[in-house]
């Protein structure tokens, strides 16, 4: 039995469809014709567009409760036709020569006698003057059979009687007689009201509605219905018909003006308040609304022209408020001559032999502020007294402020302190003002005391504190500016209390009270405060050009924008209305809708091809996406293009190194290269890029700061102290670093004739014990460079280490070698003291003691100079007070010649040696 109704249901629902199909043909059609109003027409073209969806060839009356009360769907009743055009013709000369009008059935012998008369003045009758009316022409609508009429009088007598049952079954058979009868579905909508199905009532209210286009009250009521469903967007439409339906009712145009601008449509507002100003000249309220709406879109000449075109109407006597406005806007663009010819104006036709209201009188001193007439403002303003100070406060200040703007500032105080030993709401804003005017003057004591004033007043104000900062500042207090810009235990209190952002943790108290710290040398002060700031901001900045770099919406973000499109209405005979949105929301559904229909479709041929190719198909798209983060706005406005921020920052950085908050630094450097890499000055690049290679080697895991030291090698690859600072930072490192050897041979490929690179690759093979590849690299570099004592000694080390090789077969040859390169390592050194040591160890090292012995005793007899130890530019060791001697070797020397002494069995020799060398 359910699946029965529901079927009935769906199929009362498609024919009552197809009668709004047929009744929109004809009643809309000659409806439309004598629409008088052609403003109004464009509101509903606008508004009115909704869908009619029927299935089949059904009938109006199926929609009704049939197979609830046992009433069959009877087949579609043909329309009725209209009269011919001939018997229109000749009705209306009938009526023209005052002859009663008959019907056909006057004729003669079967000979129409009008017919004949109508030929035989065909050629001679006159034209007629009279301007024909375009539409059907009245009483030419077909006339009900009297079956249909009784039926409906039954219908009628059954809804009254609480009949409904029969009700619906007398009107359904009246549908499928005269399915134009809007009486008929009106009625139907009485009964389901009364039965208490609001949907279907509605629905028949509606057909009716479009039948009779002209009943207001019809849409009236479906306006209080569909407000009362939340469909709003039927709501809309109807209350643009009722509004055509009755241009009279200003009610109506301003619940729809209304609408309009919650939607934030002012302009299609502005032009129904118009409307109303065209229908009701003297409306005041609605001219200025207009005015209003008009100004808040951009179109002030269109506000101007409202306004100025109700002043011309109204020459004798008009509204000063519309003057008065006329005035603002004219000064708000800039446009003082014009605003003065206004209010001149006003002046000489409203207010002639009276004094001018002192509204305007302060707009016209205005005026002539503006435009250099001082003397004739003064004589306007002076109306304004220390007595009426009060009674005109406002006006007061508008007049005071002008004179500040306009840099009048001994004025500006004239009117400003005649206001001020009153008890006004803004008394600190007051104060204020006086002491910016004060300031001008150069008048620091007066301004001091009234920016106290404002502050003791509105504390939360910061640009009376941040003034008052300067001013003190200016004066050498900056003990008291910085009190004034710190929150005492009261106000961090407070902080948990209030909603609003404490004006301690405004970004512009941050950074003054940030400039002073930096100023008087308190680093640990101003990093505390301006530390988490730039942090913070650094943090939003990188959010937000994560969030920019996604183009694509997601799945999920394109269905949210297009469910705006979706009709929630879907069980309704009318239904499509547009939206309840701005227009800019609905623009992004429309496209939402495409983006998702073509994803769908492209989804779709992807599915057809893979199953042709007979492949499985699995989908990649998934409905789980995260939705996408919003624009942050950042703490510092403009941040990443100012100059002065840079400076800031790299202030921030050298305070932290200097403080030994490396890790701190490190993270501040690195967001910042991430986004302002190519905005920042070179200077200020290359120091940071500098500050975070001593970040990254005074780290205890230094390789955070690799990326630091590797852009400078990268920036200066000949550089030697760049390279030692790299080398210094590899051999921090604790494992093997992934991006050092990737670096190495990058850096090989594209500089072939730069040795450090291939140095450190044969340091890091010996320190791994891989001799003979420590002297392929050795040898690659001596192939460069074969003067550098450096590479000579690498080379013979390298040669020496690899003779204990036990795979090595030419062994003698290797030693004899690695002997050749230490002894030319001597040589280009000029016989020093190292040099002769690494010879006399080497010879040690194979064995060759006698040798080894002779030049242990070369060393002893040497005194070298001291030579300072390499630092790079950041480092402080501390070497300026070390004992003189820490370049020599004669110690090392000493305690080997000592050994090979003793494995010998020269003991006594050995003990002298040790005694004269290494003994303190």
């Amino acid at each position: 039995m359910e699946d029965e109704g529901n079927n009935s249901c769906s199929h009362e629902d498609a024919q009552l469809s197809a009668v709004v199909e047929g009744m929109e043909s004809d009643t809309e059609k000659d409806a439309h014709r004598e629409e008088e109003e052609g403003q109004e027409q464009e509101h509903n073209n606008e508004d009115g567009e909704f869908a009619m969806r029927f299935e089949g060839d059904m009938n109006p009356f199926d929609f009704t409760e049939n197979d609830a009360f046992g009433i069959q769907p009877y087949q579609r009743f043909e329309r009725i036709e209209y009269e011919s055009l001939a018997e229109k013709k000749r009705k209306i000369f009938m009526d023209r020569e005052g002859l009663p009008k008959k019907s056909r059935q006057d004729d003669l012998f079967g000979v129409n006698i009008d017919e004949i008369m109508e030929a035989m003045n065909y050629g001679s009758r006159r034209k007629s003057r009279k301007i024909k009316k375009r539409g059907r022409p009245k009483g030419s609508r077909n006339k009900l059979s009297p079956e249909v009429t009784q039926m409906l009088g039954e219908g009628t007598l059954h809804y009254a009687h609480g009949r409904y049952a029969e009700a619906i079954g007398v009107l359904n058979e009246v549908v499928r007689l005269a399915p134009n009868l809007p009486e008929t579905y009106h009625t139907l909508g009485l009964v389901y009201n009364a039965v208490g199905d609001k949907q279907k009532a509605m629905s028949f209210y509606m057909l009716a509605a479009v039948m009779m286009p002209k009943d207001s009250s019809l849409w009236k009521l479906l306006v209080t219905w569909s407000l009362e469903q939340g469909n709003t967007a039927q709501a809309r439409y109807c209350l643009s018909k009722a509004v055509m339906a009755d241009p009279d009712d200003t009610s109506l145009k301003l619940h729809l003006a209304s609408l309009y601008i919650e939607l934030g449509d002012c302009e299609k507002a502005a032009k129904l308040y118009s409307l109303m100003l065209q229908l009701s000249p003297g409306n005041t309220e609605a001219c200025k609304a207009a005015a209003k709406l008009y100004s808040s879109c951009g179109q002030t000449e269109r506000s101007i022209s409202v306004l100025e075109d109700y002043l011309k109407r109204h020459r004798s006597e008009a509204d000063l408020s519309i003057v008065h406005m006329l005035a603002a806007i004219c000064m708000g663009k800039g446009e003082y001559v014009n605003a003065l010819q206004h209010i001149e104006l006003a002046q000489s036709i409203y207010c002639s032999g009276k004094e001018m209201p002192l509204h305007l009188a302060t707009k016209a001193g205005i005026c002539h502020l503006h435009l250099g007439n001082m003397e004739k403002a003064e004589a306007l303003f002076g109306f304004f007294q220390l007595e009426n100070a009060l009674d005109h406060a406002d006006l007061l200040i508008e007049v005071a402020d002008t004179f500040k703007i306009l840099g009048h500032y001994e004025s500006a105080l004239k009117y400003y302190l005649m206001l001020e030993g009153s008890a006004r709401d803004d008394h600190g804003i007051l104060h204020f003002k006086i002491g910016e005017c004060y300031l001008s003057l150069e008048e620091t004591v007066q301004a001091t005391q009234f920016f106290y004033k404002a502050i003791n007043t509105i504390e939360d104000s910061v640009d009376a504190r941040l003034t008052l900062a300067s001013l003190l500042l200016e004066k050498g207090k900056a003990d008291e500016a910085i009190s004034l810009l710190s929150p005492n235990n009261q106000d961090l209190t407070l902080e948990t209390s209030s909603q609003t952002k404490p004006w301690w943790l405004n970004e512009k108290v941050k950074l003054k009270l940030a400039n002073i710290y930096q100023a008087k040398g308190m680093l640990e002060e101003f990093v505390d405060v301006i530390f988490p700031l730039i942090r913070d901001s650094l943090i939003i900045e990188t959010s937000n050009t994560e969030v920019r770099a996604k183009k694509k919406l997601s799945k999920t973000v394109l269905a949210e924008r297009a469910r705006v499109l979706d009709d929630n209405q879907t069980d309704l005979v009318f239904h499509g209305f547009r939206p309840t949105v701005s227009a800019s929301d609905l623009l992004k559904a429309s496209r939402a809708k495409k983006m998702l229909q073509k994803k769908s479709d492209l989804k779709e041929d992807l599915k057809a091809k893979a199953l042709a190719a007979g492949l499985d198909w699995q989908s990649e798209d998934s409905d789980d996406e995260p939705p996408q983060k919003a624009l942050k706005k950042p703490l510092l406005l403009q941040f990443l293009k100012d100059a002065e921020h840079h400076q800031l920052i790299m202030d921030l950085c050298k305070a932290l190194a200097t403080l030994r908050r490396y890790r701190e630094a490190l993270d501040i450097i690195n967001l910042v290269m991430r986004l302002l890499s190519n905005k920042l000055e070179v200077g200020i690049k290359d120091e940071l890029l500098t500050l975070g290679a001593q970040m990254a080697y005074n780290l205890m895991d230094p390789k955070y700061g690799f990326d630091f030291v590797r852009d400078i090698v990268l920036r200066n690859p000949y550089s030697g102290a760049a390279w030692n600072c790299y080398y210094k930072l590899i051999l921090r490192l604790d494992n093997y670093h992934s991006k050092h050897s990737k670096f190495l041979q990058r850096i090989r490929d594209k500089h072939k004739d730069c040795l450090p690179p291939i140095i450190i690759s044969g340091h890091q093979f010996t320190m791994i014990n891989q001799h003979q590849a420590a002297a392929r690299e050795y040898l690659e570099a001596y192939k460069l460079l074969p003067g550098s004592p450096l590479i000579n000694l690498c080379v013979g080390s390298a040669l020496i280490n690899l003779a204990f090789d036990i795979r090595l077969q030419n062994k003698h040859q290797c030693v004899a070698q690695g002997l050749a390169f230490l002894l030319n390592n001597l040589r280009l050194c000029d016989n020093s003291q190292e040099s002769l040591y690494n010879l006399a160890r080497a010879f040690h090292h194979v064995g060759l003691v006698s040798l080894a012995a002779s030049y242990y005793e070369k060393v002893l007899a040497t005194h070298p100079k001291d030579y300072p130890i390499p630092k790079l530019p950041y480092e402080n060791l501390g070497l300026e007070n070390q004992n003189a001697g820490y370049c020599n070797l004669q110690r090392e020397a000493a305690y080997n010649l000592h050994l090979i002494y003793k494995t010998s069995g020269a003991f006594d020799l050995a003990r002298q040696v040790l005694r004269d060398h290494c003994t303190l």
